[in-house]
């Protein structure tokens, strides 16, 4: 039985089509309306908050949380410097993509993994003699995409400034409606566009300052 995203309070309100999917076990929205018109054009045009909180999240420490993170993907880590994000595949013995994902290296032995699929049985089986530590945080960091021409000008209404020089494929740490979060300069919409992550908890206090602060760059929800 799929749940509701720690935004779902807020998605249902504006779900006028009560058009959903199942993903990763939570209630997302396939479209806000009958159609998908005004979304589109929001994230070509203007900006669109998108909830993408079921992708699966974990954080990976340890003093061989390099070694490991090496070892699977298929790329060199080492070349990723701290509070950079990368996008990469990882794959089985024969070179077969097991799942795709993005990771974030927020220390120098610690990254935040998302995957598509689970993927935490995997990375355990190739973690066998490795002093690493993994912890599930699907459920506790909410996730939102803030995607479109008008994005970075509305996060710099809330953040500063300092967002517009943020590099592609960077994060920073931030603090909206007085909550810690994170904000990558990512997403998959090829738009400019943020991802921000979240503690599960706050994650209401968020998507409400960026919906009224959006209104004035013409924000709506999309999927």
């Amino acid at each position: 039985m799929p749940i509701g995203t720690a935004v779902h309070e807020r998605t249902s309100q504006l779900c006028e089509s009560l058009n959903y999917r199942e993903w990763a076990g939570f209630y997302a929205v396939s479209a806000y309306e009958s159609h998908h018109e005004h979304e589109y054009n929001a994230i070509r045009n203007s900006a669109a908050l998108i909830d993408i909180t079921p992708l699966y999240k974990y954080m990976v420490t340890g003093p061989d949380a390099t070694r490991l993170v090496n070892r699977v993907i298929a790329r060199d880590i080492r070349k990723v410097a701290v509070d950079q994000v990368i996008y990469c595949c990882w794959c089985d013995e024969q070179g077969k993509v097991i799942d795709d994902g993005t990771i974030t290296r927020l220390g120098e032995n610690a990254y935040r993994w998302t995957a598509a699929d689970p993927s935490l049985h995997w990375f355990s089986r190739n973690a066998l003699g490795l002093d690493v530590h993994f912890d599930d945080i699907s459920e506790e960091t909410a996730a939102l995409a803030l995607q479109g021409p008008t994005s970075g000008r509305l996060l710099a209404q809330l953040v500063g400034d300092e967002i517009l020089k943020l590099k592609f494929f960077h994060v920073m740490h931030a603090r909206i409606a007085g909550v810690e979060i994170d904000i990558s300069r990512t997403g998959y919409t090829g738009d400019l566009g943020y991802e921000l992550w979240i503690p599960w908890s706050e994650a209401t206090k968020v998507w409400d300052a960026l919906m009224e602060t959006g209104r004035a760059f013409d924000i709506r929800g999309a999927d």
